[in-house]
């Protein structure tokens, strides 16, 4: 085979794309499909309390798009990270998705699963054979901090994919993979084929998040793998991959610009070439590969740790926000003298924005304020009763209080939403986050195969 192509729709499962797109990367006749649906950005919430990162609703319009243009092109579709956490809970509600597919549908198919939950015996054992790593400023586990993880999983590599697509009885249909290394399908299917892991990985790296790397971002990229390089081509015509963008990419989401340390091994890219193939496709080479003597996963697991609850005030006055820090730190005194025994139990955190609320202590702008700031006072507590009390004292607290040189004499904020308190429910923090050695990157990861007419 001269050169591999992988058609990925969009960067991440039920986030839409376009359909014209997506049509004309299957007229390339790619040799298969890989879509990711995973991600711990949007917060440990996922795994703490079985949710997904988009409504089932959205992976069913998507996944009855591309089940059945994978099927008749005679190639396979591969999922990773369902529903966004990996869980097997996700995994398993995506096979009975993609089974009511096929039944609406008419199709024969034959699913794997793969799954990624780690038991939490297991996980112990390593604990005392010393065989878990914290990963950078990230308390050691604990066994304490294992039983309350509500589930822990674990970025499988390469390996398990790689199993399947070597399998005798021939591809599935349809891979649904557990919680991955984002590149890992992609460089499963390089692998399988004889390209160049190095290539395979950094490709996987690039492409994993569609054709975000390209100008306009994109959803839907074509990756053309060969001996010696690889091609990044958005399937939108008025989009371009450039070198420099596509650079950027490869540094996205990581701490090295040159190590992307994963599992089984890192990827070394400081003798990386980034070229122009063509005005609208980028070229890469240079990929280096090593592996590493042990064999590490990521663990993540989260846990509940009390509710939240919040209140947003859009503040006007000049006088207040010239000196908003004290008038702050005066509420927060105020409401922790007057609800000691709620407050010794619980976080306050205020938000304002306009004024260093996102970088906070970090940020590196002249600290000129607008004429206008939002202010979103945040609780959590032991529970959610205990946060809407803090959060209505905070709100009150600031809606009336004289700061000096004050000239109204009525409320000092205004408040778009009613309810004043808005009670978020449970808040979730990850407990383990950490590297776990194990001896088979194979066998870590159960499959499952049917055959669904």
């Amino acid at each position: 085979m001269d050169e591999l192509r992988i058609l990925v729709p969009n960067g991440m499962l039920g986030y839409g794309f376009p359909i014209e797109d997506f049509k004309r990367g299957m007229a390339r006749e790619p040799h298969a499909v890989v879509v990711d649906a995973g991600s711990t950005d949007s917060g440990p919430q996922k795994l703490a309390l079985g949710e997904m990162t988009c409504p089932e609703a959205a992976y069913e319009k998507e996944l009855a798009i591309l089940v059945p243009a994978a099927k008749e092109a005679g190639i396979p579709l591969i999922i990773s990270s369902a529903g966004g956490d990996g869980t097997n809970q996700h995994v398993d509600l995506f096979v009975e998705i993609i089974e009511k597919i096929a039944q609406d549908q008419g199709l024969t198919l034959k699913i794997a699963s793969i799954y990624s939950d780690i038991p939490k015996d297991q996980i112990k054992d390593a604990l005392q054979a010393g065989k878990v790593a914290a990963m950078t400023n990230v308390s050691e586990l604990t066994d304490e901090e294992i039983e309350q993880a509500t589930v822990v999983t674990a970025q499988m590599g390469a390996e398990p994919y790689l199993a399947l697509l070597q399998d005798k009885a021939g591809f599935p249909d349809v891979i649904v993979g557990g919680r991955s290394y984002d590149p890992a399908p992609t460089a499963a299917v390089g692998i399988y084929y004889g390209f160049d892991p190095a290539l395979a990985w950094h490709m996987g790296k690039i492409i994993e998040c569609g054709a975000i790397c390209c100008v306009p971002a994109g959803k839907t990229a074509l990756g053309t793998l060969r001996k010696d390089h690889f091609l990044i081509e958005p399937m939108n015509p008025n989009s371009k991959a450039l070198p420099h963008t596509v650079a950027a990419h490869t540094m996205y989401e990581k701490s090295s610009p040159t190590h992307l340390p994963g599992p089984g091994g890192a990827l070394l890219l400081k003798d990386c070439k980034f070229e122009a193939e063509t005005e609208r496709i980028a070229r890469v080479s240079g990929s280096v590969f090593v592996p590493t003597e042990e064999y590490q996963i990521k663990l993540e697991g989260a846990k509940v740790v009390g509710y939240r609850s919040i209140t947003v005030m859009g503040l006007r006055d000049p006088i207040l926000i010239s000196q908003l820090d004290d008038v702050l730190d005066y509420v927060q005194k105020q409401t922790e003298t007057e609800l000691p025994e709620e407050c010794e139990q619980s976080q306050i955190i205020f938000h304002p924005y306009g004024k260093n609320a996102i970088m906070k202590n970090l940020e590196s702008l002249s600290n000129e304020l607008g004429h206008e700031l939002c202010v979103i006072a945040e609780v959590a507590s032991p529970t959610q009763e205990m946060a809407q009390l803090i959060v209505n004292r905070i709100r009150t607290t600031l809606l009336h209080y004289h700061y000096p040189n004050r000239v109204a004499t009525s409320g000092n904020v205004g408040m778009p939403f009613t309810p004043l308190e808005i009670p978020l429910g449970k808040v979730c923090q990850f407990n383990v986050y950490h590297l776990m050695t194990i001896s088979d990157p194979t066998a870590q990861f159960p499959v499952t195969v049917k055959e669904v007419n």
